[in-house]
């Protein structure tokens, strides 16, 4: 019914949807406390905008990468 193989590539999409989902829910966390800290609306940390960049460039070419 199921080989060896199938089970490690399960184990290793599910390790990897979850290393994303952990850093998913730790970007959500941080970004409350920012807005509980009093930051004025509008204006984020240049240093956030960048992490952001560079986190939709690799799922934009994760993306990419699964449409070929």
């Amino acid at each position: 019914m199921f080989s060896k193989s199938d089970f490690w590539i399960g184990l290793a999409v599910g390790a990897v949807a979850g290393v994303f989902g952990y850093r998913f829910l730790q970007e959500r966390e941080q970004q409350a406390l920012a807005l509980e800290s009093g930051a004025p609306a509008g204006q984020v940390p240049l240093a956030e905008l960048e992490r952001q960049k560079e986190e939709l460039e690799d799922l934009i070419a994760a993306q990419k990468a699964q449409e070929k």
